[in-house]
């Protein structure tokens, strides 16, 4: 390298981020967006914030395997390297193929992350990430190595290292940093350390074996065996305390042929695909699945309608209730915590708010019914795609050992979004109608992020790309394949139409087979394992592309729903057949009139006098359930079940319940020394008060099923004596917002944020980097108005005034200091075009604009250098 090219080449990442374009700046702050929260006021602000610990740790558990591979390196390699010596680290002797074609991009992405900086041959990991991954007695390095001999021997006597150098053949030096620098020297070249461990025991090759990998530290007697002694002479194995010994980093990489890592991973493990489908029994089977999904959310609203479990102290639902819920569902827990959570998370369920608090359905309930099915559905999906809150988590325990509950606090996982977006587009990267193999999938999110969550994926040295499964992505991205199926967003595990819309991929690639043939392949086909490229999907969309896409889905998802029926097939069984979904009026009343016994693709009512009497509760009189049977049903109207509403109305109302504390009037006395005689009533209270009115100590809801569970039929009435109609929507919480989702970090900032972030921060590092001529006072007591860089110019007033006027006359540039109205100091660059009223109007490079300042918030002012550039 030439003198020129020496003193052009960056001395820290403040210079290097200095000599970027505008691109290369809006990548780094595009891919760690904590940089510009707040915007900082110049680059060396930016270049220090993009070193603190907790930025470069973000920024590392966001690499994938290989990227973060080679920043391990990096972390082992000589400060600074060259490109050719991280090479070596990362390829080994052998120089592999794949490791060099892939190791460009990594270098290049850990540049662009200003995790790196410097030329190609004086390669510089920041202080921070150096830190972090290199090797130390308390941290172990991923790579397994331990530290330099230089590091190891910094507290040996002089006398001991040049005892190690005469074993091993070197000629004695006169101090011990020339003895140090020759035996990492030795150790470091590849012929006379072979011919080194040539001479040594079987037995002290087999225990550096067994260190080569890591961990590089060992245990010794304090008389150690005669294989272990060859090794301690050699300085092949150095002590670091008392009974312990570390393999040096030279002698490991010589013995792994120059290599890091002991299975450096280049190329993304492929997503594997089981099976295919067809694509229209995909998109059928989720249409289906969706349909199921919108029933289902529909019969929880409606089993929470008059009020649902009451609020947990501390938050959510009790287990109780929770068991209670599934069991209505007719599903497990497992999945009802999954579908309650989703309802809540669409903004349909929350708390009401009262003295005893209980979930119930919201007003945003009402709206979502009177939508589309698609579109209702589409909004469960968005929901589900951008939540975090995770109902995986129910049932496991928080960091002070609680049971997470349903509804419940801490169920937020940041991570969530992302990892089921990211499992999306996977699927979608799969020939249309296949499903992947799981693992396949896991094995390529951990290569992604192998150090992503809370629980750090550990990697076994001795079994090269084994990882534990049960870190936090891994059971989410179950979770997802999981929940999917069960939206339908995927049919059959493949991705359908709709669910690829949702996250906005393009059209589906499909099967080399299917091109030629146009024919799809067998359900139980193998496909090819597909060393894909993902398909193009904004890992951050917009609102506005959020919107879009669900609405896509929606547009997609629509003409794959049947069309809702207006008839049911009456049996004489009491029951009633729906073939299909049905229209949501005719689906309301029956809901109410008849139990629902299965579901499925076809729903089985069954009509009971329990549920003929919710009917006439809700204002429906017997003609009227006769005709809209009649209206209703394919097959002629049972004989049985119109004996049954009849018989039903007609003992119904013949009670009358209501508020005294209670009561029961009764036109027919006689029924009423039926109830006093029936010892079954005697927990009610009840007395006399007229030949045809009972009191009653219990409230009217307790008499009411009390009566009923006796066999009678009372309705209850209101103060003035009407009849009280029992809706199904009676009961609804005050307008609540959906909970919003806790995000992982700073959101990721849009263009014109980024515009506007670059500019300033260039504006800023010139007003503070661009030489300034010397102030009137200025002098070793640094009194001028030249103030040093990263401090406020001063001045006084009449100074200021002064030399504003005479740059306008000029047409110079000035250096400022100003506070504005909120008292946040900055520095600025402007050129005067006029000064009048006590306010400078002059053209900003700062804000690239004209812009008018007081004077009175100018603290100072200095004219730039003659050379300023």
């Amino acid at each position: 390298m030439s003198t020129e090219e020496k003193s052009a080449a960056p001395r820290s990442l403040a210079e290097a981020l200095r000599v970027r374009d505008d691109v290369s700046l809006a990548a780094l702050l595009r891919s760690r967006p904590d940089l510009i929260t707040p915007v900082p006021t110049d680059l060396t602000q930016l270049a220090t914030r993009a070193g603190t610990r907790a930025s470069v740790v973000r920024a590392l558990e966001r690499l994938d395997r290989f990227t973060l591979q080679t920043a391990e390196a990096l972390a082992v390699a000589p400060d600074p390297a060259s490109y050719g010596e991280l090479l070596a680290l990362m390829g080994g002797d052998a120089e592999d193929p794949a490791v060099a074609a892939a190791l460009p991009r990594a270098a290049a992405l850990l540049r662009e992350q200003a995790l790196v900086w410097g030329a190609d041959d004086r390669l510089r990991l920041v202080r921070t990430a150096r830190e972090l991954l290199a090797p130390s007695p308390q941290h172990p390095s991923p790579t397994g190595l331990g530290p330099t001999v230089r590091e190891a021997t910094a507290g040996m006597s002089p006398g001991r290292i040049q005892e190690i150098l005469g074993a091993v053949g070197l000629t004695s030096t006169h101090d011990s940093v020339s003895a140090v620098s020759a035996l990492g020297a030795l150790f470091a070249d590849r012929r006379r350390m072979a011919a080194l461990l040539a001479g040594l025991p079987e037995e002290s090759r087999e225990v550096l074996d067994r260190l080569v990998w890591g961990p590089p530290y060992g245990q010794v007697t304090h008389d150690p065996a005669a294989h272990l002694r060859a090794l301690l002479d050699r300085g092949l194995l150095l002590p670091t305390a008392p009974g312990t010994v570390v393999l040096p980093r030279e002698v490991a990489l010589h013995l792994r042929a120059g290599r890091a890592h002991r299975a450096p991973e280049p190329v993304p493990p492929p997503v594997e695909a089981a099976a295919t489908h067809r694509p229209q029994v995909v998109d059928a089977t989720a249409a289906g699945q969706a349909l199921a999904a919108l029933a289902t959310v529909d019969e929880l609203l409606k089993e929470w309608d008059e009020g649902g479990p009451t609020v947990l102290r501390a938050g959510g639902l009790s287990v109780r209730d929770l068991k209670r819920t599934a069991v209505a569902l007719d599903v497990p827990e497992p999945v009802a915590a999954f579908w309650v959570e989703l309802a809540y998370g669409a903004g349909l369920i929350a708390s009401d708010g009262e003295a005893e608090e209980r979930y119930a359905a919201t007003p945003a309930y009402d709206e979502w019914r009177e939508l589309p099915p698609a579109e209702r559905w589409a909004r469960l999906a968005g929901t589900w795609l951008t939540a975090t809150r995770t109902p995986g988590v129910v049932g496991g325990r928080d960091a002070k050992d609680r049971t997470l509950s349903a509804l419940g606090p801490n169920l937020d996982r940041s991570a969530a979004p992302e990892v089921r977006h990211r499992v999306l587009a996977l699927l979608a990267g799969l020939p249309e109608g296949a499903s992947p193999v799981e693992e396949s999938l896991l094995a390529r999110l951990r290569w992604e992020r192998p150090l992503r969550g809370p629980q750090r994926e550990q990697r076994d040295h001795r079994e090269p790309g084994k990882a534990r499964d049960d870190d936090l992505r891994s059971r989410i991205a179950r979770w997802t394949l999981s929940e999917a199926e069960l939206l339908g967003v995927t049919g059959r595990g493949a991705l359908a139409a709709p669910g690829r819309a949702l996250i906005g991929a393009p059209e589906a690639p499909r099967p080399a087979a299917q091109e030629e043939t146009g024919e799809p392949a067998g359900p139980g086909d193998k496909l090819p394992v597909h060393h894909h490229r993902t398909p193009p999907v904004a890992a951050h969309p917009t609102p506005a592309e959020r919107a879009a896409a669900t609405a896509t889905a929606a547009r997609l998802l629509a003409p794959l729903f049947p069309e809702p029926l207006d008839h049911v097939l009456l049996q004489a069984d009491l029951t009633a057949v729906a073939p299909g979904p049905l229209e949501r009026e005719l689906a309301d009343v029956l809901g109410v009139l008849a139990d629902v016994e299965s579901k499925g693709g076809a729903t089985v009512y069954r009509f009971t006098p329990g549920s003929v009497r919710r009917a006439l509760d809700a204002g429906r009189s017997a003609a009227d359930l006769h005709a809209f049977l009649a209206r209703h049903s394919r097959t002629p109207v049972p004989q049985p079940l119109t004996y049954l509403i009849d018989d039903v109305a007609r003992r119904h109302g013949r009670l009358r319940v209501g508020a005294a504390s209670a009561y029961v009037r009764c036109d027919d006395d006689a029924t009423l020394d039926e109830i006093l005689a029936d010892k079954r009533a005697a927990g009610l209270g009840l007395r006399r008060l007229a030949p045809t009115v009972l009191a009653a100590q219990a409230d009217p809801a307790a008499l009411l099923d009390g009566l009923r569970a006796i066999g009678f039929a009372p309705a209850a009435e209101s103060a003035a004596g009407d009849v009280l109609i029992a809706r199904a929507d009676s009961h609804r919480t005050p307008p609540r917002a959906a909970p919003e989702p806790v995000p992982d970090g700073p959101p990721a900032p849009d263009d014109t944020l980024l515009a506007a972030a670059i500019r300033a921060v260039r504006a800023g590092d010139l007003a503070s980097t661009t030489p300034r001529k010397p102030g009137p006072g200025s002098g070793e007591d640094g009194g001028g108005g030249g103030a040093p860089g990263g401090t406020l110019p001063r001045t006084g007033a009449a100074e200021t005034l002064a030399t504003m006027q005479a740059a306008v006359l000029t047409g110079e540039t000035l250096w400022i200091g100003y506070v504005n109205a909120e008292g946040a100091a900055s520095q600025r660059v402007i050129a005067p075009i006029r000064v009048e009223g006590g306010f400078v109007t002059a053209y900003d490079h700062t804000a690239d604009e004209v812009r008018t300042y007081p004077l009175h918030r100018i603290t100072g002012v200095a004219e730039l250098a003659d050379d300023a550039g």
